[in-house]
């Protein structure tokens, strides 16, 4: 996994909004013919997607997730062992307590009509078992077209967490939890495989880990606990063997546009997020509820080796973020935790699902406009600094001077 070593690169979390053609996938039972558009619109939109970010001047870039339906639900599409029940609605448990504190918000919000009622339940009935082999095969070849010829770029693919897995969902098939689960971490251990055996950089997504904190913490403390590590470890498990440079763990608080007061604080969630193993943890770090939270890695240790990517930019807003905000947010994190082991990266995904966007597609490139530019001042700030001083140090040496080192001003004038 390429790190900022001259320069701080720059990435985002994957999702982004799908072209038209792309926002409904033909049913399995629809006419070849339409199903052949699809998959030629599919190709020829991750070309584009790819080149687009690459000439926006993103580092480590990715297929936009324009084959998947959603961030987690395409995974009910990719295994087998579940039944959707309509007339069975579920609570929105993930949401925590924010439907009783801001019910007229939810009961007025048409993105998220089934807050109060619930959703229709995710039931696991039979063998838990990876059946997308076909998808996934699709969405890696068109991948590998879109960046041939570019092997010294770095490319990530993203697939779901056990945690975020079938998240409104229930277990009457499994004798335990841990089997449940350990099921779910043994099927999705088939995608992970292959996309580290295409050559790309595996992002987990797993959002959920976080979500189900205001939930269960009613509980105490010890019933999250004991839920999300289970969890942990069966995403450990499926990771086996696939070395942790090529794994990136993105965990955010939700894309949805909801108040986040029910959102867990960080420092609660990384002594499980750094359990995981990857070499790099992608974090939501720029939204209003947030973006405070860098102060969480002044007490908290980022091991040895590991890259930490914060978000810079964020989907919460539709305001694209000044360059030299990003610069200072950059810098801010750098200042902590060395700048060799920050990535820019965005909170979360512009796009829920194919069919719900988070703001305007031009808005989300000019975001990311301001994510290179940020980087690139932040950049010079920090190498340029260094590069300067070691000009000054050279030239002391050859000349036999201990003449101190130049003073701020002095650097400025430079």
């Amino acid at each position: 996994m390429q790190r900022s070593e001259t320069r701080f690169l720059t990435t985002h979390t994957g999702s982004l909004i799908r072209p038209a053609a792309l926002i409904e996938a033909p049913a399995a039972d629809a006419d070849a013919e339409a199903r052949a558009g699809y998959e030629r619109a599919l190709t020829e939109a991750v070309a584009g997607v790819v080149a687009r970010e690459w000439d926006v001047g993103l580092d480590v870039v990715n297929d936009g997730e324009f084959g998947k339906s959603g961030w987690s639900g395409y995974a009910l599409d990719r295994i087998s062992g579940f039944e959707i029940r309509q007339d069975q609605l579920k609570p929105l448990d993930w949401l925590g307590r924010d439907r009783e504190r801001f019910k007229d918000f939810f009961t007025d919000n048409p993105e998220m009509p089934l807050a109060l009622t619930g959703a229709p339940t995710q039931v696991c009935v039979g063998p838990v078992e990876y059946t997308g082999h076909d998808f996934i095969a699709r969405d890696l070849a068109n991948l590998k077209a879109a960046t041939a010829g570019h092997q010294d770029r770095e490319v990530f693919c993203t697939s779901v967490a056990p945690a975020s897995t079938a998240y409104n969902g229930v277990n009457e098939y499994y004798k335990t939890e841990e089997e449940y689960v350990y099921a779910i971490a043994d099927a999705l251990r088939q995608e992970y495989l292959a996309i580290h055996q295409a050559g790309f950089i595996l992002q987990v997504d797993d959002a959920v880990l976080a979500n189900m904190y205001d939930h269960l913490i009613q509980q105490g403390e010890e019933a999250y606990r004991r839920w999300a590590q289970l969890r942990v470890d069966a995403l450990n498990h499926a990771l086996a063997g696939i070395p942790e440079d090529r794994i990136r763990y993105h965990v955010c608080f939700g894309s949805w546009h909801v108040p986040h007061v029910a959102d867990a604080p960080l420092e609660a969630l990384t002594g499980l997020i750094l359990q995981v193993n990857a070499g790099a943890y992608s974090i939501e770090a720029a939204n209003p509820r947030h973006e405070w939270e860098w102060e969480v890695w002044e007490r908290t240790k980022l091991p040895d080796g590991k890259i930490l990517i914060p978000g810079v930019i964020t989907h919460h807003t539709t305001t694209v973020e000044h360059p030299r905000l990003v610069a200072q947010r950059l810098e801010r994190f750098a200042g902590i935790i060395g700048p060799e082991n920050v990535i820019g990266g965005a909170d979360c995904g512009f796009a829920q699902t194919s069919a719900i966007r988070r703001t305007q597609p031009e808005v989300v490139w000019a975001k990311f406009g301001s994510l290179v530019a940020g980087a690139q001042i932040a950049s010079e700030r920090i190498w340029g600094s260094r590069r300067r001083h070691g000009a000054d140090n050279e030239l002391h040496s050859i000349q036999g001077t201990d003449r101190d080192e130049p003073s701020d001003a002095e650097e400025g004038s430079q």
